[in-house]
């Protein structure tokens, strides 16, 4: 229970900050630009897995679940509910922001969906689900090298969120850069957006199947 309670709880923490960085943004009229946004997550995100790492692993991404269990790194007893209390930390970030910009910034979280990532004009569902699954990759190869490994250096929630901020320097101008998608689940609830729903649902766990599968078969196995 103390683990799924940490699930949601830096889930929750995770999606306030960072999809309220980008109505933010919006409601400033660029002010921090990408550069803020992808900091907002990357450092947020530092944070949360160091709090609550110790706690459930700091996962807060329903990819990394499942990369880490077919890692052999998490019981697949755990999957579901590890991703019902992500769901429950998203949804509780999404009608927060929805509460919080409802007045003074309503156009801006009109505007973005209340951070709800999307795709850019003329970048279409194919692209982007090979885009979400390599950055998300990547995430899985950080939380994997830095965090789960038994001989990881002791930088985890630093190297996760690093990647996270490199990626949606990347990717988020294409994509959103979700990696996540109970990232865009809560925001596209409480805003009631659901374009390219599938595309943050099979990009990122595809992408997450894939770092777990290359950790366990190509670079934590042992001689």
């Amino acid at each position: 229970m103390r683990a799924h309670l940490a699930e949601a709880a830096g889930t929750f923490m995770f999606f306030t900050i960072g999809a309220g960085a980008i109505v933010t943004n919006a409601a400033n009229n660029g002010g921090s630009g990408l550069l803020g946004v992808a900091l907002a997550h990357g450092i947020v995100l530092a944070i949360a897995v160091s709090a609550f790492g110790v706690v459930s692993g700091g996962h807060f991404n329903p990819a990394v679940t499942l990369g880490v269990a077919v890692a052999g790194k998490h019981p697949w007893s755990k999957v579901l509910t590890y991703w019902l209390a992500q769901a429950i930390g998203a949804l509780a970030a999404g009608y927060l922001l929805a509460y919080v910009f409802g007045g003074f910034a309503k156009a801006a979280a009109a505007e973005t969906n209340l951070g709800t990532p999307s795709l850019a004009p003329g970048v279409d569902a194919i692209t982007a689900i090979v885009l979400e699954a390599v950055l998300t990759l990547f995430l899985l190869w950080a939380v994997l090298g830095t965090a789960v490994s038994p001989k990881a250096p002791k930088i985890a929630g630093f190297g996760i969120g690093l990647t996270v901020a490199v990626d949606i320097l990347f990717g988020g101008p294409i994509t959103g850069a979700a990696m996540n998608p109970a990232r865009w689940l809560g925001p596209a609830v409480a805003a009631g957006f659901y374009k390219d729903w599938y595309v943050y649902l099979v990009g990122p766990l595809l992408g997450g199947a894939l770092g777990g599968f290359s950790y366990k078969y190509l670079f934590a196995k042992e001689s």
